[in-house]
């Protein structure tokens, strides 16, 4: 008979993101790793009985990687999950609603490679991340970069602007970026690019404010789906009405650009790379 282990904690957010976080891929490859030199760059789950579910754990510095999956067997929504592993061991996973609050119990059979206290240790590692993910969602961070371009203030701020520049400079977040509407105060602006299924997404936002060659804000509302236009709902309540800031001060006949953005935690480290590229770009555009 296999030893069963069990792992709990609680989580400071309610049932049901939860138990979204818990079963929707795009939040399943922000948590499910053990350690902070692995990490989960893919994860599939088709949560339904006889449903298939998997994730690649792998390190971060390529030196090993492995799927881990298995096969539901019983599903009930906001409570509880069981699965088979694909080695035939069994896991339980139940939600308990506290409010604000929920209880989530994982209890697991041991494998016979790794002791006991290990195979412990880890599982509840991956289940503190978990908890430590789900409650980040809906803060926000700071975010602040700046570049020092050799062009006057008033060429950055054309280039910056400017529709075939603007594709250009922003390839880095997302190839085919783009934007539509007018960057005067009070417009509207959709910023969008494509999905890979010949589809498009983006954000739906506002120019806050526009200070030609001093100042640009952005107020971010929600996201565009294909045709949709979503500004309300789960899917945007954590960061709707969130600010992206642009600053220009002509310093020495340069123009240093700052930019300051208020960003999801979960979303830090992935930005912390792609803005320096991003503004690199533009400077050499600004610089020709």
């Amino acid at each position: 008979m296999k030893t069963k282990i069990t792992v709990e904690t609680i989580v400071k957010v309610p049932l049901e993101k939860a138990w979204d976080v818990w079963s929707k891929p795009h939040h399943i490859v922000n948590w499910n790793f053990a350690s902070p030199d692995w990490h989960c760059p893919k994860a599939e789950n088709d949560l339904q009985v006889g449903g298939k579910f998997t994730s690649t754990m792998a390190a971060k510095d390529g030196s090993m990687s492995f799927d881990f999956g298995g096969t539901y067997t019983k599903v009930e929504l906001n409570k509880v999950v069981e699965s088979k592993l694909e080695d035939d061991r069994t896991v339980q996973v139940e939600f308990t609603d506290l409010g604000n609050e929920t209880r989530v119990v994982e209890t697991f059979e041991a494998e016979s490679q790794n002791p006991i206290d290990m195979q412990r240790m880890g599982w509840q590692a991956i289940l503190d991340n978990y908890k430590q993910y789900a409650e980040s969602l809906g803060k926000l961070t700071k975010m602040k970069f700046d570049i020092s371009i050799q062009a006057p203030v008033e060429k950055v701020f054309e280039i910056m602007l400017a529709d075939a520049s603007y594709r250009q400079w922003t390839a880095p977040f997302h190839p085919g970026s783009y934007f539509k509407g007018s960057w005067d105060k009070g417009s509207k602006m959709l910023f969008l690019g494509p999905d890979g299924k010949g589809s498009v997404g983006g954000m739906v936002s506002r120019v806050a404010e526009n200070i030609p060659n001093k100042f640009i804000s952005i107020e971010h509302l929600g996201m565009v789906q294909g045709d949709k236009e979503i500004t309300t709902g789960p899917e945007v309540e954590a960061w709707a009405g969130s600010h992206e800031n642009y600053s220009f001060e002509s310093k020495n006949g340069n123009t240093v650009v700052s930019v300051e953005l208020d960003m999801q935690h979960e979303f830090t480290e992935m930005f912390e790379g792609m803005w320096p590229k991003a503004l690199q770009i533009l400077k050499e555009i600004c610089e020709k």
